[in-house]
């Protein structure tokens, strides 16, 4: 037995080893390529995201490698009657089964631990790359396009002459109490700072207009921005899907602690003005206001709370990929490494996946409880055990 079992091992390792060097080389590939084209990536840029994109092409690759494997190898074995063979020397299929359960149980702790890694170390090393090269993507961009923006700043040129631009026209968006600048000079040069972070932009020759209201020339104007700013960066570090595991009980605690102080000072402010009589102030936009702040802290509890858990469901769908494709490769005793992967993939991408998103939106607004994003892994579980009770007694 012994034998048996380290024969399927060895074939299962076999195929998972190349099939997922194979599909995570592709990944990291393309998702270069996606962030390339997107962003306008010079190559020494390009060259320093791979680190921070294979934990993001792993956590994807892992589980459908793993259903490949398990459908191939078993599928195989099924095809050359080879499980037929060892059930006639009375040796029950799970017995063969139990190789790809323990390879798939471990395989979906570091799947887990893939998922932590790529939103909480692998995003945020792309979104430093980004940042700290938007002096290098920007000169790129007004070179081939003419334009670069961001959420805080555009910028459009008549050409790139080496480090000077020609004719830029740009644009500082509205913040807070600042008013939209325009600026119009005759020639312009950025600037990196990564010591202190920020990006300056040193113009020549220049016409400054703040929002219509004030305008005046300069033969000389420098503008300091911070590289955050003036970068083409996403989503935000203190993002509840930005944070590692280890920090998200902690952030929980102060989000209760939060909500519990604001839910307390608005109840007291409530009686004094009750009290007082002063129902003016009580029914002013001021409170729809600060509903409107409770409103987002608690959806950022929701969140927090939901986190763990979808990394986890994640990581987990290995082994419940694992739990499904085995049994039914078994059942189908098709050789066809192909058909039996995607007539198992399609069920599971029509019905687990959307279980999933449809679970993780709930549980984020509120509507769900944290746990409903295991919907997908439970009813995966349930069609494997349905069919392992098909091929044991079978």
């Amino acid at each position: 037995m012994k034998i048996l079992t380290r024969y399927i091992l060895a074939e299962l390792l076999k195929w998972f080893l190349v099939s997922l060097s194979i599909l995570t080389l592709l990944m990291v590939i393309f998702g270069i390529l996606q962030q390339a084209l997107r962003r306008g990536l010079p190559p020494a840029q390009v060259f320093g995201l791979i680190p921070y994109t294979l934990p993001e092409a792993l956590r994807y690759s892992v589980p459908g490698t793993l259903l490949l494997t398990a459908t191939s190898v078993y599928g195989r074995l099924a095809g050359s009657n080879e499980i037929l063979a060892v059930k006639a020397q009375g040796i029950s299929p799970r017995k063969l089964l139990e190789p790809i359960w323990v390879m798939a149980f471990l395989l979906s702790l570091v799947a887990v631990y893939l998922n932590d890694l790529a939103v909480s170390w692998g995003r945020t090393g792309a979104q430093r790359v980004v940042i700290e090269s938007v002096e290098e993507i920007a000169y790129a961009m007004l070179q081939t396009q003419g334009r670069y923006g961001s959420n805080s700043v555009a910028i459009n040129v008549k050409s790139v002459d080496g480090r000077r631009l020609i004719c830029p026209l740009v644009t500082f968006y509205a913040r807070g109490n600042s008013p939209e600048v325009t600026i119009t000079a005759a020639e312009a040069k950025l600037e990196t700072n990564r010591d202190e972070g920020v990006l300056r932009i040193l113009l020549w020759d220049a016409t400054v207009d703040y929002g219509g209201r004030v305008s005046y020339k300069t033969d000389f104007f420098e503008h300091e921005m911070a590289l955050q700013d003036a970068s083409q960066a996403g989503e935000q570090p203190h993002e509840p899907s930005r944070l590692a595991l280890r920090v998200i009980p902690n952030e929980i605690d102060r989000q209760n602690a939060l909500i519990d102080r604001h839910e307390t000072n608005q109840a007291a402010r409530a009686a004094c003005q009750m009290l007082t009589g002063d129902f003016e102030t009580l029914t002013s936009d001021e409170w729809k206001t600060n509903a409107r702040v409770l409103e987002l802290a608690r959806e950022r509890l929701c969140k927090l709370r939901t986190e763990p858990q979808r990394r986890w469901a994640l990581g987990f769908s290995c082994l419940a990929f694992a739990w499904v494709g085995a049994p039914m490769a078994i059942r189908m005793r098709n050789r066809d490494l192909l058909t039996s992967f995607f007539l198992c993939f399609l069920p599971i991408l029509v019905v687990y996946y959307p279980l999933l998103a449809v679970g993780v939106d709930g549980a984020k607004d509120g509507r769900l409880p944290p746990w409903s994003v295991w919907a997908g892994n439970v009813l995966l579980l349930a069609w494997g055990a349905y069919l392992l009770r098909k091929v044991i007694r079978y």
